[in-house]
């Protein structure tokens, strides 16, 4: 059985790259387990398909080293929070055991950002109630288990962050996992579809230049934030930064 210390639980493939792929990269480097279990194909975006979308999420897990990257193949746009789609991420949570979930803002541009938010805060939580029962992929019974922790990434909308993390020295490994992506992002090879909001290279100066923001208010480079419906806490001031 795979534990993970980390698991980014994000609606669509491409998410958890744009988020906190930096946060992913420094916890790697540090030996932590990191993966990412994606909770739909991405399939009813504008460019690209579910096939395509599939190939590069591959080839940004081997980018970002991830030790686990998975897809629940949840409905895009059409997913709720409701008993069916909650047991789907339970048993995620149940498979690999992660001391601390990411997932999406809490509110964005894109409704299923949200929706996704609430859903995995909901079976966070659920997964930790032994009377809930789910199965693994061999019909054995799955242990209960709640993470630790549930943090949010900032995506399009700005939202103050709880934490910052600074990701400078993984910035350009983070960028390059974003354009794996060939299909969504900035690409002059990629013809025949229509432009969109993400496949203007603004877009890429736009996710620079906020991290570059929440860096200067930790004199980091480029930090990545993240927010907690719960208070955090530390028990060392000078964990501090």
């Amino acid at each position: 059985m795979l534990k993970l210390d980390i698991l980014v639980l994000s609606v669509h493939p491409d998410d958890a790259e744009l988020g906190c792929a930096g946060t992913i990269l420094k916890h790697i480097a540090l030996g932590y387990k990191v993966g990412i279990v994606d909770l739909t194909r991405g399939e009813l975006g504008t460019r690209g398909s579910a096939e395509i979308r599939k190939q590069e999420a591959a080839a940004a897990a081997e980018i970002l080293g991830l030790a686990v990257r998975e897809n629940l193949g949840l409905p895009d746009a059409f997913f709720e929070n409701t008993r069916e789609h909650q047991v789907k991420v339970i048993e995620a949570i149940r498979k690999f055991r992660p001391s601390i979930v990411i997932t999406n803002a809490y509110h964005d541009r894109h409704p299923d950002h949200g929706r996704a938010n609430e859903l995995v805060e909901a079976a966070a939580f659920l997964a930790g109630l032994r009377k809930i029962e789910t199965f693994d992929a061999d019909g054995l019974p799955q242990e209960a288990w709640r993470p630790d922790m549930v943090l949010h990434f900032i995506q399009d909308n700005y939202i103050t962050p709880d934490i910052l993390i600074d990701v400078t020295e993984h910035w350009d490994k983070k960028i390059e996992s974003i354009y794996a992506y060939g299909s969504q992002f900035y690409n002059p090879s990629w013809e025949g579809e229509p432009q969109t909001y993400i496949s203007t290279p603004d877009f890429i100066e736009i996710v620079t230049g906020r991290a570059r923001e929440f860096g200067k208010s930790i004199q980091a480079k480029y930090a990545e934030g993240f927010t907690s419906r719960k208070i955090l806490g530390v028990d060392n001031l000078f964990n501090l930064k």
